[in-house]
């Protein structure tokens, strides 16, 4: 019997994730209202922080964890003013990512579930 196949194999590894995170980025960078959270010029070193926890999240190398910590999402965003404006604008880049992937429905909704639940949970301000 074999291990049954980890979500980031499944959709195809680290290919599919930077491409996820890449067009992500894509928007964030000409995006008003949060490219200011990005305090970086370059925003390289965000979308290689960010590959790498989804990359991890979904069962692929630890290596965020080897060289930033526990992700610890909620602190790590605290010094940024997350409220609703923000959250929707973050959700609507991230929908145009994940459906950049054009994912088997059942790996979309997978995936798309958990980016908007952690949206919702990156709020901390009204």
């Amino acid at each position: 019997m074999s291990a049954p196949e980890s979500f980031f194999a499944a959709v195809g590894g680290e290919p599919t994730f930077r491409k996820l995170v890449g067009k992500f980025y894509e928007g964030i960078a000409t995006d008003p209202l949060l490219r200011p959270m990005y305090p970086e010029e370059d925003l390289g070193p965000a979308t290689e922080r960010m590959t790498l926890f989804l990359m991890q999240y979904w069962g692929g190398p630890s290596t965020y964890s080897e060289t930033r910590g526990h992700p610890r999402l909620r602190m790590r965003h605290a010094p940024f003013r997350v409220g609703p404006a923000e959250r929707d604008a973050w959700l609507t880049h991230m929908r145009a990512a994940v459906d950049s992937l054009a994912l088997p429905e059942e790996q979309h909704t997978m995936l798309w579930d958990y980016l908007e639940r952690a949206a919702y949970f990156m709020v901390n301000s009204d």
